[in-house]
């Protein structure tokens, strides 16, 4: 099959061939009507002549009007001009002397044109030695019917339509071969850089993401798919990083309570013990058991998230249904700490979202203000309109979010100073579960600091209702629960 470079040529010669060839077909055409049309003028003018003077001569006495040898200036209107002049009948009543002994013809079908009163023009390509154009022009005279014939050689325009057509054929192949040549320069000169490109990028492996393709320099198109590409190549590094950092991160939280998990049996295992110490440390592994599991499904869920996959309808409900329930579950933990949780409802209407993984959302920012608030702080959800959906909010009295730490707040795995330092439970995956899962319904959650301290995470909801991962979080949830 043929590359693409010669495709593009070829399609290139051929429009090109075409276009010049119907050019160069067109105006032959029109130069040949142009030349027949003068030398038909031409004949028809020194018929018409003729005419005017057999009307003004003597009708005994018919002849054709040429000058005597040498006796005037030679008439350029009827050089080559072979004059006859016949009756309605077809009877040669007057020549001109260059025909000699010749006659033009006069057939049964031209007799029937002239009596009908038609100029008749003709073509004899056997007439003489030459090709010739006749014109036979009917005429009354005195009552009786006579015809003027005139005939010149077609020799010079064939001549010239001759030339024309050998100089239309070197300018047409002149042409075709320019424009071939520079198209093919050009997309010679396109497809090498293409091909550089392609080379290039070639060489770009994962070890190397951090290369470049380099940019021509110029503002073409060439230029706009180096530039696109590279920003392509940077995502990609982009996501390599991640990925890399996520998996490392994942080893990392996986290894460390199956650490604690296999010290704990070993020490177990050393001595015999009495019944309760094994009920304690069986307990002890329980309590790893359930954080690795939590930690496993919610990697499993990110990774459905990440891959696109949707499962089942969505359950519906009022997003101040929602927020009131998601409040009564999590009361029990806040009292723990001796923090309150209040709804403050502004939105004037009712709105309906997915339950499942909106309150899987609520349940995780509520989560990190409780463990963040102080003994005695406050919790504030609210729902409000926003500009094109609503809005939840959850605002509490904690330390707020340094602000060094806001643009990786949501990323996998990411823990705060002050959760590392204060030694709060947690394996960083909460936030970035919930906007995981916000983004993958259209809506987006932002964070930032309250002027009189502690942080308020917003939740945009579409004006569309969640329902893409609900079975999905559903699923997740009660396979917890069964294990």
């Amino acid at each position: 099959m043929l590359s693409l470079r010669r495709r593009l040529v070829l399609v290139h010669l051929l429009a090109i061939l075409v276009a010049v060839g119907a050019t160069a077909t067109a105006g032959w055409w029109l130069l040949t009507q142009s030349v027949n049309r003068q030398l038909d003028g031409a004949l028809l003018a020194l018929a018409e002549a003729e005419v005017a003077m057999l009307a003004d001569g003597d009708a005994s006495a018919i002849r054709v009007h040429e000058a005597p040898t040498g006796s005037a200036p030679p008439s350029l209107t009827r050089i080559d001009r072979l004059v006859q002049i016949i009756d309605g009948d077809g009877r040669i009543l007057a020549r001109s002397a260059n025909l000699g002994s010749e006659r033009l013809p006069v057939p049964p079908a031209l007799l029937a044109r002239l009596a009908a009163g038609q100029t008749a023009f003709d073509t004899l390509p056997d007439a003489s030695e030459e090709p010739l154009r006749m014109v036979s022009l009917p005429t009354r005279v005195r009552g009786q019917r006579y015809a003027v014939q005139v005939a010149g050689s077609l020799d010079d325009v064939n001549q010239i339509l001759r030339s024309a057509a050998i100089l239309f054929t070197v300018m047409a192949l002149a042409l075709l071969a320019a424009l071939g040549w520079a198209g093919a320069r050009l997309s010679s000169k396109l497809f090498v850089a293409i091909e550089n490109i392609v080379d290039q990028a070639h060489e770009i492996e994962e070890d190397n993401l951090h290369r470049r393709l380099p940019h021509p320099g110029g503002d073409d198109e060439i230029g706009h798919l180096v530039t696109t590409l590279n920003a392509m190549l940077e995502r990609i590094e982009h996501a390599f990083d991640t990925q890399r950092r996520f998996t490392a991160d994942a080893s990392h939280e996986l290894r460390s309570p199956l650490s604690r998990l296999r010290a704990e049996i070993e020490i177990t295992l050393r001595r015999p013990r009495d019944g309760g110490d094994y009920v304690n440390a069986l307990r002890s592994c329980l309590d790893e058991v359930e954080r690795l599991t939590a930690l496993v499904e919610e990697l499993l869920l990110l990774a459905r998230i990440d891959a696109g996959q949707q499962r089942g309808a969505a359950e519906m409900v009022p997003l101040a249904t929602l927020a009131r329930e998601t409040i009564e579950r999590m009361a029990p933990q806040a009292k723990e700490r001796g923090v309150e949780i209040v709804l403050d409802d502004e939105f004037n209407g009712i709105v309906e979202v997915d339950q499942a993984p909106l309150a899987l959302v609520l349940r995780n920012l509520l989560d990190n203000a409780i463990k963040f608030s102080p003994a005695g702080g406050r919790i504030v959800v609210g729902v409000a309109k926003g500009g094109h959906g609503a809005l939840l909010t959850v605002a509490d009295q904690g330390p707020g979010v340094a602000e060094a730490e806001l643009p990786f707040l949501f990323d996998r795995f990411f823990r705060g100073s002050d959760a590392r330092a204060g030694g709060i439970a947690g394996v960083g995956l909460g936030l970035a579960l919930s906007q995981a899962l916000m983004r993958a319904h259209g809506g987006k959650i932002e964070v930032s600091n309250k002027a009189g301290g502690g942080a308020c995470f917003t939740v945009w909801l579409p004006s569309l209702a969640l329902s893409r991962y609900s079975s999905m979080v559903t699923r997740s949830r009660l396979d917890a629960g069964a294990s």
